[in-house]
C-alpha cells in the first residue's frame, strides 16, 4: 500500500520494507510454491503501484486478482496483523481495472496482427525447426516487398499458398523455399486455429499504449483472463512475450523515473522459457535489459527461480520468496539456487529460512537508492486493501459496462483489405485472365476448326463440283452415246423400215403380180368354168331329173305292188299336187318330173354357193 508516499509492501523484524521507486523499473521476481501466497502477493505490489499512479498488467489465471477492482474487507488474519503492520486503521480500496480476453469472452478482446508479431514469435509460438522458421521470415519478407498486409491468419495461409506456388520466382532472390517446409508451416497454422489462435490476429490490433492510463489519480490495472489461455501454454507465453516487444518498440526512452510509467507482471513465467530457442532467449535478454529505459518494470511470478535463465534472473532486482519444499536432491538444488540468488543475512540462514517460512511470509530483498540489493529480511507480506478472490459475473459486467469508449472499440472487429483479398482478387484477376485465355484459345482452336471445315467443305464442295463434272460429262458422254446409240438405232429402223417397205412393196408387187395372176387365171378360170358350170347345172339337172323320176316311178311300182292303202294315199298325194300345179294328170311320169326339177334345182343352187365361196 502507499503510506506516506511510501511504496509499502512487507514487514520486517527491522521495520517496514518499501520499494524505491526509481529502482521499480529494475525488473523483480516472485517465487515460491504453490499454496505460500505468491498470488497475494502480486496483489499487494500491483494494488500499491496502482495507489501511485503506476499502470500495471497482469495475468489472472484463475479469477482470483479480479478482486482487485473491489475494496477488501477486514478479517481475522488483518485483524491480527494491522497493528503488527503499522495500520489500525486500513482504509479499503478498490483499484480501477480493465478487463481483457484474447478470445473475447470475459473481457475486452486484446488482438495483434501477423504482422505486429513477426516471424520470430510465430516461429516459436507454431514450434518451427530452424529451417522453417527460415522460409518463414522469407515469406514475411515477400509480404513486405509486396506491401501485403498480413493480418490475420488466413493472410498468412494464403501468403505461404502463394510463395509455394511460385517458389522458382523467389528462390533466386530470397534463398531456397522448400515446398515441405512451406506444408510444416501450414500445418502449424491449422493447429494454432484449430486451438482458437486465430481470434488473436486481426483488427482493431491492440495499442499498448492503451495500458498505460490512470482514473481518478490511480494507475489502471490491466487484467488478462487467463484460465482458458492457460490451456495453450504456447499461445500463452507467446503472447505476453509479444507484449512485451511491442512495449519495447513502441515506447519511447524515459531513462530512470521517480516511478515506472507501466509494470508487467508476468504470470507462471517458466512457460516462456520452456521450448525457447537460444536466440530467442537472448532477445528476450535483451528486451528486458533495455525496456526499462522506457520506464517499464517486468516482473515475471515462478515457482522457482531456477525457472528463470541466469543471465535474465541477473537482472531482477526486487525479489520476493516464499517458501519451497526440499523433498528431493533436485528441490534441495532449486532451494540452494533461490538462496544463493539473495544477498545473505547473517542473522539467519537463507536456505534453512526458505524451507520454514509459512503462508504469508517470504524473504524479501529490494534494491536500495544506488540499486544495490539490500540484505535479505525474512518479513510477512502486507495484506491487501482490495477484495481477495474472485468477482461475480455481475460485477465484471458493470466494470466492462464502465470502461471508455475508445477502450470498448477493440470488440468492434474489422477485416479491411490484407494479403488474403489482394492475393484473392490477384487470383480471380489471373484466373479471369486465363479463363479469358482460355476462351480466346477456344475461339481460336473453334475458328481454326471451322476454318478447316469451311476449307473441308469447300475441298468437298471442290470434289462434289468435279464428281459433278465429271458425272456431267458422263452424262453427256451417256447421252451422247445414247444419242448415238438411239440414231443408229433409229437408222437401223428407218433401213429396217425402208427393207419392210421395200419388201412390203416387193411382197405387195408379188401379190399384185400374184393377184394378177390369179385374177388372170381366175378370169381363165372363169371363162372356162363358166362353160363347165352351164353344163354341169343342165347335166346336174337332167340327173336330178332322172334320177328323180326314176325314184319317183320306182317308188310308185312299189306302192301299187304292196296294196291299195298304198295305192289310195298316193292316189290322194297324186291328186293334192295334180289340183296345184294344174299340169299334172295324175301320172306317174308328171310327178316324177317335178321331184327331178327340184332335187335338179337344189343341186344346182349348192353347186353355185360352193363356187362362190371357193
Amino acid at each position: 500500500m502507499l503510506l506516506d508516499g511510501n511504496l509499502y509492501i512487507a514487514h520486517c523484524d527491522d521495520g517496514p520494507i518499501n520499494l524505491v521507486g526509481k529502482m521499480c523499473n529494475r525488473h523483480g521476481l516472485i517465487a515460491g510454491a504453490t499454496g505460500t501466497g505468491k498470488t497475494v502477493s502480486l496483489q499487494v505490489l500491483a494494488e500499491t503501484f496502482s495507489q501511485a499512479g503506476v499502470p500495471c498488467f497482469m495475468a489472472d489465471m484463475k479469477g482470483d486478482l479480479s478482486g482487485i477492482s473491489q475494496a477488501g474487507k477486514t478479517s481475522s488474519f488483518i485483524e491480527k496483523r494491522k497493528d503488527e503492520f503499522g495500520v489500525p486503521n486500513p482504509e479499503y480500496q478498490a483499484c480501477p481495472v480493465r478487463f481483457y480476453d484474447v478470445f473475447g469472452e470475459q473481457g475486452i478482446p486484446m488482438r495483434t496482427t501477423v504482422s505486429a508479431m513477426g516471424p520470430q514469435l510465430l516461429s516459436r509460438l507454431m514450434g518451427l525447426s530452424d529451417v522453417q522458421s527460415g522460409v518463414l521470415n522469407i515469406v514475411f519478407r515477400i509480404a513486405d516487398d509486396k506491401e501485403l498486409l498480413l493480418i490475420d491468419l488466413k493472410d498468412l495461409r494464403l501468403m505461404l499458398d502463394f510463395v509455394g506456388q511460385n517458389t522458382s520466382l523467389f528462390t533466386t532472390v530470397y534463398g531456397n523455399i522448400s515446398p515441405a517446409s512451406i506444408g510444416a508451416i501450414q500445418r502449424a497454422v491449422l493447429e494454432i486455429e484449430s486451438e482458437g489462435g486465430d481470434k488473436f490476429f486481426g483488427e482493431p490490433a491492440f495499442n499498448v499504449e492503451d495500458l498505460i492510463d490512470m482514473e481518478d489519480g490511480k494507475g489502471v490495472m490491466s487484467v488478462l483472463a487467463a484460465d482458458k489461455l492457460m490451456l495453450n501454454p504456447k499461445l500463452y507465453s507467446t503472447f505476453l512475450l509479444w507484449l512485451m516487444t511491442e512495449l519495447y518498440a513502441t515506447l519511447p526512452e524515459v531513462g530512470d523515473m521517480e516511478l515506472p510509467k507501466l509494470v508487467f507482471f508476468f504470470d507462471e513465467a517458466h512457460m516462456l522459457f520452456d521450448g525457447t530457442s537460444k536466440a530467442m532467449v537472448d532477445k528476450l535478454e535483451q528486451v528486458i535489459r533495455l525496456i526499462r529505459s522506457k520506464g517499464v518494470g517486468i516482473y515475471f511470478i515462478s515457482q522457482s527461480p531456477s525457472d528463470i535463465p541466469d543471465t535474465i534472473l541477473g537482472q531482477l532486482g526486487n525479489r520476493i520468496q516464499h517458501a519451497l519444499r526440499a523433498y528431493t536432491p533436485k528441490d534441495q538444488k532449486a532451494v540452494r539456487v533461490a538462496a544463493q540468488s539473495f544477498r545473505a543475512n547473517p542473522a539467519f540462514s537463507t536456505e534453512q529460512a526458505i524451507m520454514e517460512l509459512g503462508t504469508g511470509e517470504a524473504l524479501v530483498s529490494v534494491l536500495d537508492e544506488k540499486g544495490a540489493p539490500t540484505i535479505v529480511q525474512r518479513a510477512k507480506i502486507l495484506f491487501p486493501l482490495s477484495q481477495i478472490g474472485a468477482i461475480t459475473e455481475g460485477q465484471r459486467l458493470d466494470i466492462q459496462n464502465a470502461l471508455p469508449e475508445h477502450i470498448k472499440d477493440y470488440a468492434n472487429y474489422f477485416d479491411r483489405e490484407s494479403a488474403y483479398e489482394v492475393l484473392i482478387a490477384q487470383k480471380e484477376q489471373e484466373d479471369a485472365e486465363a479463363a479469358a485465355m482460355l476462351r480466346r484459345q477456344e475461339e481460336e482452336k473453334e475458328a481454326e476448326r471451322l476454318r478447316k471445315e469451311e476449307e473441308r467443305l469447300a475441298k468437298e464442295q471442290e470434289r462434289q463440283l468435279k464428281e459433278e463434272e465429271k458425272e456431267e460429262e458422263r452424262r453427256k458422254r451417256a447421252e451422247a452415246i445414247e444419242a448415238e446409240r438411239r440414231r443408229r438405232e433409229e437408222e437401223k429402223l428407218q433401213r429396217d423400215a425402208e427393207r419392210e417397205a421395200e419388201r412390203q412393196r416387193r411382197e405387195a408387187e408379188r401379190e399384185a403380180e400374184c393377184k394378177r395372176k390369179e385374177e388372170e387365171r381366175l378370169a381363165k378360170e372363169k371363162s372356162k368354168s363358166s362353160s363347165m358350170w352351164k353344163r354341169t347345172i343342165f347335166g346336174t339337172l337332167i340327173g336330178a331329173v332322172l334320177g328323180s323320176v326314176g325314184h319317183q316311178v320306182g317308188t310308185s311300182v312299189g306302192k301299187k305292188i304292196t296294196g291299195s292303202s298304198s295305192s289310195r294315199s298316193t292316189s290322194s298325194s297324186t291328186k293334192k299336187k295334180t289340183t296345184t300345179k294344174k299340169s299334172s294328170s295324175g301320172s306317174i311320169l308328171g310327178s316324177a318330173a317335178k321331184t327331178a326339177a327340184n332335187t335338179a334345182t337344189r343341186r344346182v343352187t349348192n353347186e353355185i354357193l360352193k363356187n362362190i365361196f371357193k
